[in-house]
């Protein structure tokens, strides 16, 4: 099996923390990075030199400071190099206003952000059933 690899947009410590905790077991996805907003996003991506390394999904905490989850979509969505890796939001306050307006500029899937393992885990799922089902 071939590991997804995942770059993570996450500025509470906390949150970043679980994450990484609550997902280090699965064998199926291998996170690149865990960057704290948009423009770290972005400056991890420009700093790969070769497409092969960059990750196979995104996923972008909508509630970052500098440049939150809806503006970094937009950019990655907007810039050829970045417009085809899956990109998914997710918050606390994940609503259809949100989901609609992400699904706009192409985010693959809004997620209410998890609060134990077992959300983690069935978050990770969705993206990588969507992933399946793109390609």
């Amino acid at each position: 099996m071939v590991k997804k690899k995942v770059l993570l947009a996450e500025d509470d410590g906390d949150d970043n923390f679980f994450f990484v905790y609550f997902l280090e077991e699965r064998v199926d996805i291998s996170i690149l990075n865990c960057v704290e907003n948009g423009l770290e996003v972005i400056q991890f991506l420009d700093a790969l030199a070769n497409n092969e390394d960059l990750p196979d999904f995104i996923l972008l905490d909508q509630n970052m400071p500098k440049m939150n989850g809806l503006e970094t979509l937009k950019y990655l969505k907007g810039n050829a190099r970045y417009a085809s890796i899956p990109v998914f939001v997710y918050s606390t306050y994940a609503d259809q206003n949100l989901a609609e307006k992400c699904g706009l500029f192409g985010a693959a899937l809004v997620h209410q952000k998890p609060t134990d393992k077992e959300g983690y885990n069935k978050m990770i799922d969705a993206c990588i059933e969507m992933i399946d089902n793109i390609a």
